[in-house]
């Protein structure tokens, strides 16, 4: 071993000239220089904004981010000490500074500031979401955000592009608005069973255009549950429940009559009722004119219109032969406690033949009202 390192030493000592030598051993690293985003003195900085610090020939060996309180920000360094970033949103209307330290292969550290505060917003935005966090809902149901509305109107673009869905499986879906402030996103086709979907109102900081600002971040997650589609024929004067493409039962209905047809078309749950005073008032239809304030059991909305699903005893000799109702779906007793413990919020009922209009996109949850192609232009 030693023979093999005196040859080694020889053939290093042989190898280029004593000049060359000299030179090499002069050379000095280059200087780290650093980039702060904000920059020091940057104005009206976006909360959600990223704040960074790069820096070349050398590592990040320090960075602090604190706000005017002495609290400090959390941040992550990569790996390879290149860059920082932190790691949380900041706060309207504060001002923070960032002091990072660098060190390069050779020579001092060098240390850099920037002093910058946050815009303080005029209007903010709250929105609000349906389903929430934990629940578990049928196929039909869509994601529905409403936008508060004691702030301006946000630019539709910048709303969309903060509101993230994630889904396993993976599906095709669309957002779609309704107004300025309710936009809707639902899959091409209906849920399958056992999606889990994540939703992430990412709001909070952001720009959303129109001198409006999101004023707080929502997240959930939901399950999609059984695929439960009912469907009630105002010709045969039935209805078929299925649960996951199986027909388990088959009932006598009495769908609106004549004067007072039930809407055609896919209806959504909405809300569910142990007992509820049916007030056509509410309506718009007096009881002078024709309306009713009747107390009913186990009701079922199916739409904002004022269509449910609930217990008619009063009516059951016509179930099944005739529509005699003032447009919702009259059952036996029993018949509606087994519907009404069946159905969850998101559930599909479909009325075909009611003699009535199409169910129309806006009331309640019609979203399936609107074809595909026309849901993807998303009416901007």
């Amino acid at each position: 071993m030693l023979i093999f390192g005196v040859v080694a030493l020889l053939v290093a000592g042989c190898s280029g000239s004593g000049s060359e030598s000299g030179a090499a051993a002069n050379e000095v690293a280059p200087a780290p220089t650093l980039e702060l985003a904000p920059q020091n003195g940057a104005q009206d900085v976006a909360p959600a904004g990223p704040v960074t610090a790069k820096v070349t020939n050398g590592r990040i060996v320090r960075a602090v981010l604190t706000n005017t309180e002495g609290k400090e920000v959390p941040g992550t360094a990569s790996p390879d000490g290149a860059t920082w970033t932190a790691g949380e949103k900041l706060g309207y209307g504060k001002t923070y500074t960032l002091e990072v330290t660098a060190q390069g292969a050779s020579g001092p550290a060098i240390t850099q500031q920037a002093t910058f505060s946050t815009v303080a917003p005029g209007e903010q935005s709250y929105v609000s979401m349906n389903p929430l966090d934990g629940q578990t809902v049928g196929v039909g149901q869509p994601l529905a955000f409403y936008f508060s509305k004691n702030a301006p109107a946000p630019d539709k673009a910048k709303a969309e592009e903060a509101i993230k869905i994630q889904t396993e499986p993976a599906v095709e879906g669309a957002f779609y608005w309704f107004n300025n402030r309710e936009v809707h996103w639902r899959p091409k086709e209906y849920w399958k069973p056992g999606t889990k979907v994540t939703v992430d109102v990412d709001v909070f900081g952001r720009d959303l255009g129109n001198g409006v600002w999101g004023e707080e971040d929502r997240k959930a997650t939901i399950t999609i549950g059984d695929a439960v589609v009912l469907k009630a024929d105002g010709a045969s004067h039935q209805m078929s429940i299925e649960r996951n493409g199986e027909v388990i039962r088959t009932m006598p209905v009495s769908l609106g009559k004549p004067s007072f047809p039930s809407n055609n078309g896919v209806h959504v749950v909405t809300e569910h009722h142990a007992t509820k005073v049916m007030d056509s008032s509410t309506y718009g239809l007096p009881i002078e004119a024709g309306g009713y304030r009747t107390e009913v059991k186990w009701a079922v909305r199916i739409s904002n219109g004022g269509e449910f699903l609930h217990a008619a005893p009063w009516s059951v000799g016509q179930q099944g032969h005739s529509n005699v109702s003032h447009g919702c779906i009259n059952m036996s007793m029993d018949n509606a406690k087994w519907v009404y413990d069946l159905l969850k919020k998101g559930d599909i009922v479909q009325i075909t033949n009611s003699g009535g209009p199409d169910l129309r996109p806006w009331d309640g949850f019609g979203d399936w009202q609107i074809p595909w192609e026309e849901w993807v232009k998303g009416n901007k």
